[in-house]
């Protein structure tokens, strides 16, 4: 059976994700940050999560050789984060607030919740890096709704969380 790209990703589409920024630092200390979907936790004990990063991403090296990362997870009032993040401009940093976290990397201000990792592992997977990491700390908000991405667009959660 073949697989033609796009009707993938249009299936895939149809289970939502929330949307986050992974964020690390470059060799020479500037902040590094791409939106991603494929985020997941992966073990409570140890605290692990994941996230996939594409071998074409402009800061994959960055976050090869950097031995930490923070995912931001977006409230649904950061859609501009994550489309700026998601572009390849520069100057993406330019007015965003953060704070240093673990191991320098930026922390997010006003996301849902922030998870500062220290990286475990990474795994070739197709055409993306797949990123362990252990969770050193980590903050959430007890209110928010976080941003959800649906069928190739942003979707409002309606229902459960406030």
């Amino acid at each position: 059976m073949s697989f033609n790209p796009r009707t993938f990703r249009n299936a895939l589409g149809c289970f939502p994700t929330g949307v986050t920024i992974v964020t690390t630092l470059a060799d020479d200390g500037s902040p590094i940050g791409v939106t991603i979907s494929s985020f997941t936790s992966l073990s409570l004990s140890p605290p692990l999560v994941l996230f996939c990063l594409g071998d074409q991403s402009s800061g994959l090296d960055a976050f090869l050789r950097a031995g930490h990362f923070a995912v931001n997870v977006l409230s649904d009032e950061q859609r501009d984060l994550s489309d700026r993040f998601a572009s390849r401009k520069e100057h993406k940093w330019k007015d965003v607030a953060f704070e240093a976290g673990t191991g320098g990397v930026p922390i997010l201000a006003d996301c849902v919740a922030n998870f500062e990792c220290s990286v475990v592992d990474v795994h070739q997977g197709g055409d993306h890096r797949i990123f362990i990491g252990r969770v050193e700390r980590m903050h959430y908000s007890e209110t928010g709704k976080p941003l959800v991405y649906h069928r190739g667009d942003y979707a409002a959660l309606t229902s459960g969380i406030e």
